[in-house]
């Protein structure tokens, strides 16, 4: 739905980032401070042609722009250099498959996140968020992006591997993973950091032989069990194309590694974020607590709460927004083509910003504020809103993330006030996502009130983020 002061975007323009390093181009910008350097790209058209070292990027940021290219899969695919990259880290999965591959793959993995298994889900991401505020303690610091990252991370692998691997096992992944995800953002705008010797590229490789040695382990163990657990990876064991056939060990490798990655990475950056932002914001955070204390009466948090959560699920909106966890998907042209009169030949880089889509400031009124509130009163229009993709290939955890995020927001808040250690602003670290990098927070315990004023009412015929997944 448009807010009434919404204006019409203008027609687009395409234009070229200034500032460029001989050889290097735009890359030192990108590898030191990412999201102004992004900021500034609007101001030269809405596809900016940037240069990444010996290749031109071709960013795009207007919303008819961003959805022509993310559903004409003819012209623009999942392909090139960018994406060797990632398939290098992810393998060749759902995430990062070429078009021609990806409806099969979607078929196979879909199962995985059917309605049916949310409830699921559910009891064990609110388990394990409280078993990870259980350690919390008054007066204490913690730095919430990591425990945000341990714990969807520890949700992931408890719903892959519900049969249940060694705690040592899951912590060597998550450790493995960590690394994996601050590198590979580095691998995709400066390949030359691989042809380099350096203490990073030693660690990233040995956690990239720890990542796939674990994961084969675990499928191995799976296989010889032969038992179905009734999770994720019991579901792709039993997989069979139209041939019979079924999911090699090196296929099984990959979507585990997108299902982890769905699992852990967008929702821990997701709700870091949250955490933060409310910090900075005092009274969306009341707003929140009076909410969450007027529904949940002292009790702890379940998926059936999430329908009478509505400011809790605009938070979530609003976070998504502002750090879509999707935040620049890169497509390659297949043939000619053209974006905003700007000709591109086959074998062109295009990068769809949606950090920049979202802060359009004729789509969202004051695009750089946090406000929770623009979606109750109907200012954001939600086809413009587009944090997990779009099309064939729109992310396919995307319920899955969001309800962890709500989750885990609801369980965290009820219970505790954090405060910013720095009241300086968050740097964020690009890296597959727009992480607020290390968040050190105080703790200071809260005693939920029952049936608090100024709650924010459920509004008629709105049902809210969680029920409409």
């Amino acid at each position: 739905m448009n807010g009434p002061e919404q204006e019409t975007p203008p027609a687009p323009r395409h234009g070229r980032a200034p500032g460029a390093w001989p050889l290097l181009g735009h890359l030192p910008y990108l590898a030191t401070r990412p999201l102004s350097f992004l900021d500034s790209l609007p101001g030269h058209g809405d596809v900016v042609r940037v240069r990444m070292g010996p290749r031109t990027a071709h960013v795009v940021s207007h919303p008819a722009l961003v959805r022509r290219v993310l559903t004409d899969r003819r012209s623009f695919d999942r392909s090139g250099v960018l994406y060797e990259k990632v398939r290098a880290l992810l393998g060749n999965g759902l995430a990062t498959c070429p078009n021609a591959e990806h409806r099969d793959q979607r078929r196979t993995l879909q199962p995985a996140f059917h309605h049916s298994l949310m409830d699921r889900y559910a009891a064990v991401m609110t388990a394990e968020t409280q078993a990870l505020t259980a350690r919390w303690r008054p007066g204490a610091v913690v730095d919430v992006t990591e425990e945000a990252f341990r714990l969807t991370t520890a949700v992931a692998v408890r719903t892959l591997f519900s049969a249940g691997i060694t705690a040592q096992a899951a912590e060597e992944l998550r450790e493995a993973l960590e690394v994996l995800l601050r590198g590979v953002y580095t691998r995709v705008v400066a390949p030359v950091v691989d042809r380099v010797p350096s203490p990073a590229r030693r660690r990233y490789r040995r956690a990239l032989a720890r990542w796939r040695t674990g994961v084969a382990a675990i499928v191995a163990a799976y296989r010889a069990a032969g038992v179905d657990h009734g999770d994720a990876l019991s579901l792709l064991l039993a997989v069979r194309d139209e041939h019979g056939r079924a999911l090699s060990d090196a296929e099984l490798g990959d979507q585990v590694a997108t299902l982890v990655l769905a699992g852990a990475e967008t929702t821990s950056s997701v709700l870091a974020w949250a955490l933060r932002l409310l910090a900075d914001h005092p009274e969306a955070a009341g707003r929140l607590h009076r909410e969450l204390d007027a529904v949940l009466a002292g009790g702890p948090v379940t998926a059936a709460d999430l329908p009478r959560l509505p400011y809790t699920a605009d938070v979530v909106r609003e976070v998504l927004r502002l750090y879509p966890p999707a935040w620049a998907i890169t497509r390659t042209t297949t043939r000619e083509t053209e974006l905003a009169g700007l000709p591109l030949a086959p074998g062109s880089t295009v990068i769809c910003c949606l950090y920049l889509l979202h802060r359009r400031r004729e789509l969202f009124p004051d695009a750089a504020r946090f406000d929770p509130d623009r979606w109750a009163a109907g200012e954001a229009p939600r086809d413009a809103w587009l944090p997990f993709g779009l099309g064939a290939t729109k992310c396919v955890g995307d319920v899955f993330g969001t309800v962890e995020a709500g989750l885990a927001l609801a369980a965290i808040a009820s219970r505790w006030h954090l405060t910013p250690v720095s009241p300086r602003p968050p740097r964020p670290v690009p890296r597959i996502v727009l992480s607020p990098g290390p968040q050190p927070m105080r703790l200071a315990g809260r005693v939920p009130g029952v049936g608090a004023a100024g709650v924010a009412p459920h509004r008629a015929g709105d049902r809210g983020a969680f029920t409409e997944l």
